[in-house]
């Protein structure tokens, strides 16, 4: 099933959009959801997040069908980590991509970084559309799908240590970036 029929299914409301999602992007979904937790079961409670919300957002249906699938898993992924960190569980390859941001983003939970956070979303996009398409691939590979970097080198044919001296020159270029434009 394509991405049209599955979101001619949702806007019918017939459930048979959700088996179809399940197919096309089940494993992809679970996937991107085991990069940031590290934990097959918890990766499936993400996928059933997924479709419950996409199901209950229906209609209209999203024009892009592949990003906002992406989109809610990264978020139910999230969520799922923040109340395992509170519980202080095992760290996933999410925070070690965190971790690798850290000098290069604002980590601060103040007022101000919140009413900051959509201008600040603005310009790191800006800042991504920059770069070449190879130099963006890499770097929302390891920090928005937060894929290892062995798994980044098997996709791209990169050595690891290219792939780890281009993402330091890249959050290097990031963070030059922010300071010029003044959120750092």
């Amino acid at each position: 099933m394509d991405d049209k029929q599955i979101t001619a299914f949702l806007e019918q409301r017939d459930e048979a959009a959700l088996s179809g999602i399940g197919q096309r992007y089940g494993a992809y979904l679970k996937k991107i959801a085991y990069n940031i937790l590290g934990d097959v079961g918890e990766s499936e409670e993400c996928l059933n997040d997924v479709l419950m919300k996409i199901w209950e957002a229906q209609p209209p249906a999203p024009e892009n069908l592949r990003s906002y699938l992406i989109m809610l898993a990264r978020r139910s992924a999230v969520d799922i980590l923040r109340r395992r960190t509170r519980q202080k569980r095992r760290s996933s390859e999410y925070s070690v991509s965190l971790e690798e941001l850290g000098d290069t983003l604002l980590t601060e939970n103040a007022p101000e970084a919140e009413v900051d956070a959509k201008a600040l979303a603005e310009c790191v996009e800006r800042w991504l559309f920059g770069l070449s398409e190879e130099q963006r691939a890499v770097f929302l590979q390891r920090y928005y799908l937060c894929r290892q970097i062995s798994k980044i080198s098997e996709s791209t044919g990169f050595s690891r240590s290219k792939l780890k001296s281009m993402l330091m020159r890249l959050r290097n270029s990031l963070k030059t970036y922010l300071e010029k434009e003044n959120f750092i």
